[in-house]
């Protein structure tokens, strides 16, 4: 039970912590950097496809154009919606054209308006999408779960420090006479002491394996659904965070967690029975 609750209040915190690093990671190794997509009317002409495309090219504060013609447009909605018996019923092609650029590293929000503004008045342009509202909230979100996976780890973790002191304390109890003949024949405090931060290290480090447990539950109950939502985005799942260093570190703290707890309820206990 005391390594169940440990592991719990292990667990929330390192969870979190993980999903922060993988947000940060997966802003980092984005390839496609916040960048705006081009709908050209249903009517829109090659030469005035052709004219956009090249003035994005030119641009220097872009970095990569891709053009996706009406009929690759309707192709991939028949492979995403599998409609494509119904599709098939229409007599014209009900997608326009679009292009997607990709911003150079480093661009200004001033820039991206004002190429906004100019593609807007190109001939035969419909819509211009900027695609940077989902990244910057991503960011904000990743800070958010930073700011809160200290929290709750300072939380869980005086939590952890109080349920080992607890059961510690449960230790002491059951022991009282024989630690009281220990004092008679001559035992020293530290001697007294350790067997009781030996119980927390142990109640501490079982702990640290249940939360190491239900992290890794975690990640395969979530890792499908993940990888269908980042293959929407055509990105990979590559988890980060979840290795050998960070198992020996969830132990550490676990046990250190422990330790704590026991001296807490070593002190309070045995000092108020004048056995140190």
């Amino acid at each position: 039970m005391v390594w169940l609750v440990v592991g719990i209040a292990l667990a929330l915190p390192a969870g979190l912590w993980l999903v922060q690093v993988n947000m940060e990671e997966m802003t980092a190794e984005w390839q496609g950097r916040p960048g705006l997509s081009v709908y050209f009317e249903l009517g829109a002409s090659e030469g005035q496809l052709d004219e956009v495309e090249r003035y994005l090219v030119q641009a220097p504060s872009v970095d990569k154009v891709t053009m996706t013609s009406a009929a690759d447009a309707l192709a991939e909605f028949k492979d995403y919606s599998g409609l494509g018996d119904a599709l098939e019923l229409l007599n014209e092609n009900p997608l326009p054209a679009s292009l997607q650029a990709q911003f150079a590293e480093g661009i200004s929000g001033g820039v991206v308006d004002a190429l906004t503004d100019r593609l807007a008045k190109q001939d035969g342009v419909s819509e211009v999408v900027v695609e940077k509202t989902w990244l910057e909230r991503l960011n904000d979100i990743s800070s958010v779960v930073s700011r809160l996976s200290v929290v709750l780890a300072i939380l869980f973790g005086v939590g952890a420090v109080l349920v080992t002191a607890s059961s510690v304390r449960l230790a002491i109890e059951a022991r009282l006479d024989e630690l009281r003949v220990l004092k008679l024949v001559g035992a020293t405090a530290g001697q007294i002491r350790r067997p009781f931060l030996y119980f927390g290290a142990i109640y501490g480090f079982g702990g640290g394996v249940i939360a190491a447990m239900l992290i890794a539950i975690t990640v395969v109950v979530i890792e499908p659904p993940l990888q269908s939502l980042l293959g929407s985005y055509d990105q990979a799942l590559n988890m980060v965070g979840f290795d050998p260093n960070f198992l020996v570190l969830l132990l550490v703290v676990g046990g250190s967690l422990g330790v704590v707890g026991a001296l807490l309820a070593v002190r309070q206990r045995l000092v108020g029975l004048e056995i140190f």
